[in-house]
């Protein structure tokens, strides 16, 4: 088995994953990620090109995780931008609505 070429291929998914923000993707590679690197390491130790590798796969991770917690913010922000203007919102919705009075 490659283990570099297995650990650098869940390092791309991971990179993919939160740079296309397909966050259910990016949750079952980071869910399936432990149980990987624990049949990977069965057997025997790792070498130096494989900790190489399996340092890349840790950046991946770190920055996957900056991309959740950038995409978090924003919709932190979002939501914090709709609620304040909650009562424009309803003003405009109400304002929008057909009269209910009898017209006969």
């Amino acid at each position: 088995m490659d283990r570099i070429g297995a650990i650098d291929r869940l390092a791309a998914v991971l990179q993919d994953a939160g740079a296309r923000e397909d966050w259910e993707l990016l949750g079952r590679a980071v869910r399936e990620l432990g149980p990987r690197l624990q049949r990977l390491a069965a057997g025997r130790p790792w070498s130096a090109p494989e900790r190489a590798a399996l340092t890349r796969l840790r950046a991946a991770h770190e920055g996957a995780a900056l991309q959740v917690a950038a995409a978090s913010g924003r919709l932190q922000a979002q939501l914090e931008h709709m609620g304040s203007n909650k009562e424009g919102w309803m003003a405009y919705a109400l304002a929008d609505e057909p009269e209910t009075g009898n017209t006969l």
